[in-house]
């Protein structure tokens, strides 16, 4: 059992660590109900932490050189402690101790964790997607399987598979303008997203993208994971309307957001590099407010997840 003290204690670092690592989500998440929240930075905490030891990184920035150590597994770190968590006991590091705490107070299915941290196991082994559908299946592990959690934290029944879907769908929506708008930083460490067969359609050699001679061709690729994470946004939107009103404008303003980085990267094209996409203090309050009015509207005409890829259910 978790002492109200120690809970506050681990509360207050899982929000020091949310206002670090992502001011996006630390934004997004004031506007969800206290209760809500606190789950929202729990979670956060830990899924900031496995993907830190699977890059080597602290807050997605160069990290501590002792965690290169070569007798030092990350992944299996990373499992051996979330198994640890999810028994209830504790674990000695706080993001694993968040994730104890979350996942007993709202019974996340162990499904959804397991899936997420197949995702860091693709990244420590180097992996690049060879098709769309390779690729929609690492941002539902990394991003869409956090969209399920979280959809469990704000209080939808774990069997409720249509509004999961549309969490995944929002998931995958982040991680897709993430990695349009990350392809120069990705590839400074050479890593690239971009599915192999995308690569071979506008002729651009493994390994070459970010060179100036293929700009032009890759601000049409951006593009074109912009547009898709569109419409996997425009169907998150829909799931958004099962969710309290507090927690729906949180979503949406997360989605206003993130669909606003995308839209950005798209519009800049070749330019897109040049410099980070960022959205700015006052974007993002824009963007809060108008969220705020579609939150508090009736439901828009359905959109239909016909055609769209679906997260695996096993």
């Amino acid at each position: 059992m978790t002492l109200p003290a120690e809970r506050a204690a681990i509360v207050a670092g899982a929000w020091n660590t949310i206002r670090a690592g992502s001011k996006s989500f630390a934004s997004s998440s004031r506007l969800f109900d206290p209760q809500t929240r606190e789950r929202a930075w729990l979670l956060y905490a830990w899924c900031r932490a496995c993907d830190d030891y699977a890059d080597g990184q602290i807050l997605g920035r160069p990290g501590d050189a002792s965690r290169a150590d070569r007798d030092f597994d990350p992944v299996e770190h990373i499992r051996s402690q979330t198994t640890l968590a999810l028994s209830g006991r504790e674990t000695g590091e706080l993001p694993f101790d968040a994730l104890r705490i979350v996942a007993a107070e709202c019974g996340i299915p162990h499904r959804f964790i397991r899936d997420h941290l197949d995702g860091f196991a693709m990244d420590a082994e180097g992996w690049q997607p060879r098709s769309e559908a390779d690729l929609l299946l690492y941002c539902y592990r990394v991003a869409g399987a956090v969209g399920c959690m979280m959809a469990v934290a704000m209080g939808v029944d774990p069997d409720d598979e249509d509004t999961l879907d549309r969490a995944a769908d929002l998931g995958i929506a982040f991680q897709l303008a993430n990695i349009a708008r990350d392809l120069s930083e990705d590839d400074a460490i050479g890593r690239c997203y971009l599915p192999l067969n995308l690569l071979a359609e506008f002729d651009i050699p493994p390994g070459e993208h970010m060179r100036p001679a293929y700009r032009q061709r890759m601000g049409v690729a951006a593009g074109r994971l912009a547009a898709l994470a569109g419409r996997f946004e425009a169907s998150a939107r829909v799931g958004a309307r099962h969710l309290p009103f507090r927690s729906r404008w949180a979503v949406l303003s997360a989605a206003n957001i993130y669909g606003a980085i995308g839209r950005k990267v798209a519009r800049r094209g070749a330019h897109a590099w040049d410099y980070r996409v960022v959205i700015g203090k006052a974007d993002k309050l824009r963007h809060a407010a108008a969220a705020f009015r579609e939150a508090s509207l009736p439901g828009r005409d359905e959109v239909s997840r016909s055609g769209l890829w679906t997260r695996p259910k096993d």
